[in-house]
């Protein structure tokens, strides 16, 4: 494997990252951390001739309780322990994240924008070849589910489900200006799967903005994988709230890594605010979000088992919840 040639631009500012987004339209992608993007490339996956690095854009980096920068290093929030008592979900989600080499280099806004991940997409080009590309590069058919519509590739982030479950909003600049947004609208759940976000052509994520509302609010995050020491998710499920004398105060909960978006499940935890945390309930709050999830055959494990495992995992982290082990 190798990277073909391209032009590397290393702007200084937003302003001028998003200028160079108007310049360069279609023919660029933006570089955070590299861990993902640069694989692919040597994959030979969706090319372009050029590189928009943001490493030296200051107001991308840093942190603090308040407001996350997009190319905050994830080893840097995993060493803090300010962000591990504020945030017990992000926290855990930030240590589920591939290794230590990873966390080095990998960023919050690129875990949040991570490419989705498919049998017939991580592969070589020759490997690709063989069989006959796809929707998600150089094809124009899903070999998941047959069809000429649709992208299936599987959400593959860890850190989207455990912002959404802490009410987190997203900062994003573009030509028309900036904006904010709840984390949960950053994602097109109506998309083809391929535009898997709501940015406008040209828009930057800038950074995570985080409610002090939500500070020491207790919550975890479990992840299913095959390799523990390393592997994307094939199913994460984030749970943040309070549980007051056996009643729900509020409640929160999302899964990534079982569709091609993460999601937040507001109407089925909605419902249980002032009710008791009790066994059925969480059992049948379990049951329907399995109902919800559509998991495909474009991962290691089976859908059915993935399917089966939301209901488990999610018994586990608002067990955990009620019970007063989350972090």
């Amino acid at each position: 494997m190798h990277l073909d040639p391209f032009e590397l631009h290393r702007p200084s500012t937003v302003d001028e990252v998003v200028r160079l987004a108007g310049d360069l339209a279609g023919r660029f992608d933006y570089l955070a951390g590299g861990t993902d993007l640069l694989p692919n490339y040597k994959m030979h996956l969706n090319l372009r001739p050029h590189l928009v690095a943001l490493e030296d854009v200051e107001e991308l980096r840093g942190h603090s309780l308040a407001r996350f920068g997009a190319m905050a290093r994830l080893s840097d929030l995993e060493s803090d322990p300010a962000v591990a008592a504020a945030y017990p979900p992000l926290a855990r989600a930030v240590r589920e994240v591939a290794t230590p080499l990873v966390r080095a280099s990998g960023t919050l806004g690129g875990n949040l924008l991570v490419e989705t991940r498919c049998f017939f997409f991580n592969q070589s080009f020759f490997w690709r070849s063989s069989l006959g590309f796809c929707l998600k590069a150089d094809g124009d058919r899903c070999h998941v589910v047959p069809q000429k519509e649709k992208c299936y590739a599987t959400f593959s982030g860890d850190l989207a489900p455990a912002l959404m479950v802490l009410e987190a909003e997203v900062e994003v600049a573009g030509p028309n200006g900036r904006r904010r947004l709840p984390l949960p609208a950053l994602y097109d759940l109506e998309g083809d799967g391929i535009r898997r976000t709501r940015l406008e052509p040209g828009e930057l994520l800038v950074a995570v903005h985080l409610p002090e509302a939500v500070r020491a609010r207790p919550g975890t995050y479990l992840k299913l994988r095959v390799r523990p020491s390393y592997d994307f998710p094939e199913l994460g499920v984030a749970v943040s709230g309070e549980v007051v004398d056996g009643r729900v105060r509020s409640l929160r909960l999302a899964v990534g890594g079982a569709d091609p978006y993460p999601r937040r499940f507001d109407a089925l935890t909605d419902a249980l605010v002032g009710e008791s945390l009790s066994d059925d309930r969480v059992n049948a709050l379990a049951q329907q979000v399995e109902k919800a999830v559509r998991p495909v055959h474009n991962t290691f494990l089976l859908p059915d088992y993935r399917r089966r495992m939301v209901s488990v995992y999610v018994r586990r982290a608002v067990a955990e919840l009620r019970e007063g082990t989350a972090a």
